[in-house]
C-alpha cells in the first residue's frame, strides 16, 4: 500500500508537469531499502508510462508547441546519456546528497520567483 500511495502522489505531480521524481526518488530512498541509484532507476522506468499518458492528454488539449520541443529532446537525449553514465559511477550517498541540494535550490527558486 505504501508503494501505491508513493506512485499515486508521484503520478499526480508528473501529470501536472512538475516531475514525479521529486516525490518518487526521496520516498523510495526514505521508505524502502533502495539506494539512490536504484530509486533513480525505478523513477526512469515509472516515468515512461506516466509521461505517455500525460503527453496524450496535453496533445489533445493542444498545450504543446512541437517546434522548440525537438531541440529540447535532442539535448535531453545527450544529457541523459552523460548523466546516466555519471550517476552510475558515483557513490550512492554522494548522489543522494547532490539530489537533495538540487531539490533545495529548486524549492528556493520556486518560492522566490516572481509571477
Amino acid at each position: 500500500m505504501k508503494l501505491f500511495i508513493i506512485g499515486l502522489l508521484s503520478g499526480i505531480i508528473s501529470g501536472m508537469g512538475i516531475g514525479g521524481g521529486t516525490i518518487l526518488i526521496p520516498s523510495l530512498v526514505f521508505f524502502t531499502s533502495l539506494n539512490q541509484q536504484q530509486a533513480q532507476g525505478i523513477n526512469l522506468i515509472v516515468f515512461i508510462p506516466v509521461a505517455i499518458v500525460a503527453l496524450i492528454i496535453h496533445v489533445k488539449e493542444k498545450s504543446i508547441d512541437f517546434k522548440p520541443a525537438k531541440w529540447i529532446i535532442i539535448g535531453g537525449i545527450a544529457g541523459s546519456i552523460a548523466g546516466s553514465l555519471f550517476a552510475l559511477k558515483m557513490d550512492p550517498s554522494s548522489l543522494r546528497r547532490y539530489f537533495g541540494i538540487f531539490l533545495l535550490f529548486i524549492g528556493i527558486y520556486e518560492l522566490l520567483k516572481k509571477e
